[in-house]
């Protein structure tokens, strides 16, 4: 039983560690390779090496350009990492073949063989004559572009008959094309049980999962039900033990179905929100007609004031000659009064800011006798706090703050959460002091020495922590400003070689952070 449990902990350490080397080893660097033009009818060989990811990886290709059937590939590979290496969102391997004008072909899947590192060949037909070879780590075998987990590249290449063979070192990695990898609602497939799991049920649970992170549960719901099927049918004919084969069968219908759903959404999609768009300009032209029709009736109003006007005007022009004068009278008197509407007008937001000034002038200085007299009133009482913490424990101060460190004696044993008689007494007393000072965030850190296993530690000193926690927001403080922290034995104060020493190292610690 403890065998088991240590060799747990080992594999989630190093499914820990070789995700974290893959996450930030191979993310957004360019890299280059070699593209290989091959002759007719010639042999030619290449070696591939591990990129920095898996560096023990090696492989070999033998490739030959015939008229019949285009070039014809062979690539066999070694050391191939067991499946939880490869992390989150990543199932299975694909060969690919990228010439240097930007095709890019999937040559097809590298079947994974056995639970850990294993050997592996695939036997493929291209069309292409000049291109490169590459081996990714993809979520299933129906990607039509690689991703950025490039696990090996190919090498110069030569011929056993010593002819030069033209190489063109011009080819640029592609990343995927979505941003699926990067999304934080990546399903996590790598779990302790990866290795049991088989590869196509994986790749299908992947293939669905890129399907409703495209859309298709707007967009392709039908075609997506029918992939969520036959995941569920594979899956369940799995536990029911039946024939690798019909697993196999079932799964990778399941991943064709996820990937038309996939094609299907972005399609839908696209037309969406071209309808969308046609539909915002036939809005915007509909628009533009009718502020073109309002423009015509303005006009026609215009128009008919106009004749309006000018009949006045005919009428008027007997009297115009004895209205002149006063008419320009009234024009100057006009012009002199907008100017003094204007004058006041600048007076009037003069003062406005003025008195905006004082009032932002006065309520700083408001605030800052406030502020003074609150860092005054906290620094009478922290003088008070100190003394009133030292009957609980030992109490210092750091850059953190107040820290008191609560003896063992307030709980009924050393491995045990409840409070003792006397201790449940004294943290009542503490807990109202704390509720009281209300300038103060509380962190509550326990510690134990490192006897037990260090899941049942981190439990107790967890529940040691959120019993005063709990006990100090009963007696009325605020919740927001408390936090337990349960830290096992990770922190230990002496070398937990002796019974005095472990017995320090049994302690909890309250921190008080001013809030000022």
């Amino acid at each position: 039983m403890h065998n088991s449990k240590l060799f747990k902990y080992i594999a989630t350490f190093l499914f820990i560690f070789s995700t974290a080397i893959f996450t930030f080893g191979q993310v957004d660097i360019a890299r280059q390779t070699t593209a290989i033009t091959y002759p007719l009818d010639e042999l030619v060989i290449t070696q591939f090496r591990g990129t920095t990811r898996f560096p023990r990886m090696k492989g070999e290709g033998k490739i030959k350009r015939t008229n019949k059937n285009g070039t014809e590939v062979e690539v066999t590979v070694s050391k191939m990492p067991r499946p939880f290496e490869l992390g989150a969102g990543y199932a299975t391997y694909v060969l690919w073949a990228v010439s240097p004008d930007g095709q890019i072909a999937n040559l097809g899947e590298i079947k994974r063989r056995g639970t850990f590192e294993f050997d592996s060949k695939i036997s493929v037909t291209t069309p292409l004559q000049t291109f490169a070879l590459i081996i990714t780590a993809e979520p299933h075998f129906l990607v039509r572009r690689p991703s950025q987990a490039i696990m090996l590249e190919n090498l110069s290449p030569y011929s056993r008959t010593g002819k030069t063979i033209a190489t063109t070192r011009a080819i640029q990695y592609f990343g995927n094309s979505s941003d699926f990898f990067r999304d934080a609602r990546t399903p996590e497939i790598a779990e302790i049980d990866y290795q049991k799991t088989p590869s196509t049920i994986l790749q299908a649970k992947q293939a669905v999962a890129l399907a409703r992170f495209a859309g298709a549960q707007r967009d392709a719901p039908e075609d997506l039900q029918q992939a969520e099927s036959l995941l569920l049918n594979a899956e369940n004919a799995w536990k029911a033990s039946r024939p690798e084969e019909t697993i196999d069968i079932t799964a990778r219908q399941a991943i064709s179905a996820a990937v038309k759903a996939e094609q299907n959404a972005f399609v839908r999609k696209e037309a969406r929100e071209k309808r969308n768009e046609r539909t915002k300009q036939d809005a915007e032209i509909r628009q533009s007609e009718e502020k073109y029709t309002d423009a015509l009736n303005q006009v026609s109003d215009l128009k008919a004031e106009l004749a309006r006007e000018t009949r006045n005007r005919e009428l008027a022009e007997r009297d115009a000659a004895n209205y002149a004068n006063q008419v320009r009278e009234l024009r100057d008197e006009l012009g002199k009064l907008r100017e003094e509407m204007g004058r006041i007008k600048v007076e009037q937001q003069t003062d406005k800011q003025k008195l905006e000034q004082y009032e932002n002038e006065k309520r700083a200085a408001q605030q800052q006798v406030e502020q003074q007299n609150r860092v005054a009133q906290f620094q009478s009482n922290q003088g008070a706090l100190l003394q009133s913490l030292r009957q609980f424990g030992a109490v210092r101060q750091n850059e953190r703050g107040i820290v008191l460190t609560l003896p063992e004696n307030f709980w009924t044993s050393a491995r045990v959460s409840s409070f003792a008689p006397n201790g449940e007494t004294k943290v009542t007393s503490l807990a109202q002091i704390l509720a009281g000072n209300s300038d103060y965030r509380i962190s509550i850190e326990a510690h134990t020495d490192n006897r037990g296993a260090a899941d049942e530690l981190q439990t107790l000193t967890q529940e040691r922590a959120q019993a005063i926690a709990d006990k100090i927001v009963s007696l009325g403080a605020n919740q927001d400003r408390i936090e337990a922290k349960g830290l096992g034995a990770t922190l230990p104060v002496a070398a937990n070689t002796t019974v005095a020493n472990r017995a320090k190292n049994r302690r909890v610690e309250i921190v008080l952070t001013p809030l000022l």
